[in-house]
């Protein structure tokens, strides 16, 4: 018989008093209601000097405990989800209502069990991610690389690096540009079409404003950049944004960066953007022959597979254009990028409203409601260079008074009229304005009251009264 704690510490209190013979078994038993085979048990010394361990109650019920399974399931398929995310998707896709705190705190005990069971030790936990292999003409990864001032003793202060990996094979393609701005990050996709001779059907991006409009917090739906939807749907492919503080979805591309700026730029002098990009052409056999450490195969027999697998090039290439509102002024020119731009004066108001159409060569500017034969635009230009630019087609200012009679003048000479070629009545009054204008623009001398004094004799500023014996 194991007896109860509580009991135990009851029967003890008599122990001292077996122990003087005051009491007997038989009375302590009777006392507490015991047996005398147990009393004498646990007072004759057989028995544990501490009391025995009371046994394990049952736990209780916890609102988590419902839904471990599913957790432990989503663990064992990303070991590093996040709480956020397993709550999210907990409501989303099973509608589950618990408190956030409890998936945290669940996940502490759960994390460290399910990655022992699969075979991750504790400390390498947070330093892993889970790799993931793709189909040929799946994905493609893109990124940029700063090469800095490699072109400042041209005159080029930046230099950038576009990168384009092929994820089956790892296949690159890189160009170099001065600017990352949306129509150059796009000019840089057409090149890689090209040289792919395909569309990838997704291309993953990190959080580049090219692409997202604005920076949401994790788990919000990630607006895209109207142009980069568009630039996607003509050329049909998927766009990939990563999830936030997530460096490692796109190492591929990341590595392929640090691979190029090391064979083809590192000991190099270069002149310009086309020695770069040309460069990076010659080198692109030798990558090609190289066996990837990861695949195990020829980078340029697996790239074969890779480009049979892309989608087509479309016919016609879609022209990307920043898009901005600009108002008209009043001499018809309006104001982009530090430069100044002209609109025809009979189809515009001043303040009024147009939209600009930039690409890398040249700016349309457009009304923003058709006109009565349909059409929207109201002039191109070439885009300028530099700053500070007027760019003007003098036909548009067709309509507008030319100042062809009006007289001007220059330095302080005053113009005046002969009086031959004014009208009789007018003649006089004219005459005496100009007359008193310039009189006026005459300088007077200045000199103080005491010369006039000494010249008349008088003493100045007398001031004493005559008296009545003077008078």
């Amino acid at each position: 018989m194991v007896l109860d704690p509580h009991r135990w510490l009851e029967l003890r209190r008599f122990r001292g008093l077996y122990e003087a013979g005051a009491m007997s078994l038989r009375e302590i038993a009777k006392e507490t209601g015991l047996n005398r085979r147990t009393v004498t048990k646990y007072l004759s010394g057989e028995a544990p000097v501490a009391p025995p361990r009371r046994t394990a109650e049952r736990r209780q019920h916890r609102a988590v405990d419902e839904v471990a399974p599913l957790i432990d399931a989503m663990l064992k398929s990303e070991i590093l989800l996040r709480a956020s995310v397993i709550h999210e998707r907990l409501a989303s896709e099973y509608q589950v209502t618990i408190n956030y705190q409890r998936v945290k705190i669940y996940l502490q005990e759960a994390r460290p069990r399910i990655a022992e069971e699969l075979g991750i030790s504790p400390g390498e936990l947070a330093g892993l991610h889970r790799r993931f292999e793709v189909v040929p003409g799946a994905q493609a990864q893109v990124d940029w690389g700063d090469e800095g001032r490699i072109l400042a003793h041209v005159g080029i202060p930046k230099v950038y690096s576009f990168h384009m990996t092929l994820s089956y094979s790892r296949d690159p393609f890189c160009c170099f540009t001065t600017s990352q701005d949306l129509t150059s990050f796009f000019d840089c996709h057409r090149a890689a079409f090209a040289h792919f001779g395909g569309v990838p059907m997704t291309i993953v991006y990190d959080r580049t404003k090219t692409v997202v409009r604005r920076h949401v917090a994790p788990g919000e739906a990630v607006p895209l950049h109207p142009e980069a939807v568009a630039f996607a749907g003509h050329y049909d492919f998927d766009i990939d944004v990563l999830a936030a503080y997530r460096p490692t979805g796109k190492g591929r591309v990341e590595r392929q960066v640090l691979i190029v700026r090391d064979h083809v730029l590192a000991g190099r002098a270069f002149s310009s953007i086309e020695e770069m990009d040309a460069a990076f052409t010659a080198w692109v056999p030798l990558r090609r022959a190289k066996v990837h450490g990861t695949h195990g195969e020829i980078i340029g027999h697996r790239a074969v597979r890779d480009h049979m697998a892309l989608r087509p090039l479309p016919n016609t290439p879609y022209v990307v254009a920043q898009r901005h509102l600009r108002h008209v002024g009043k001499d018809c020119l309006v104001a982009f990028d530090a430069n100044l731009y002209s609109v025809p004066a009979r189809k515009v108001r001043p303040r009024q409203l147009v939209e600009i159409r930039a690409t890398k060569s040249q700016v349309a500017l457009h009304s923003t409601v058709p006109g009565a034969d349909g059409e929207t635009l109201l002039a191109a230009h070439p885009r300028a260079v530099g700053r500070g630019a007027r760019i003007v087609d003098e036909r548009h200012w067709d309509g507008l008074p030319t100042g062809a009679g009006r007289r001007t003048t220059t330095g302080d000479a005053v113009l005046q009229p002969r009086r031959d070629q004014l009208p009789g009545p007018e003649a006089g009054s004219l005459q005496a304005l100009l007359n008193r204008a310039a009189a006026a623009s005459v300088e007077v001398g200045r000199r103080p009251l005491s010369v006039y004094d000494e010249l008349t004799g008088t003493r100045p500023f007398t001031t004493n009264s005559p008296t009545k014996e003077s008078s």
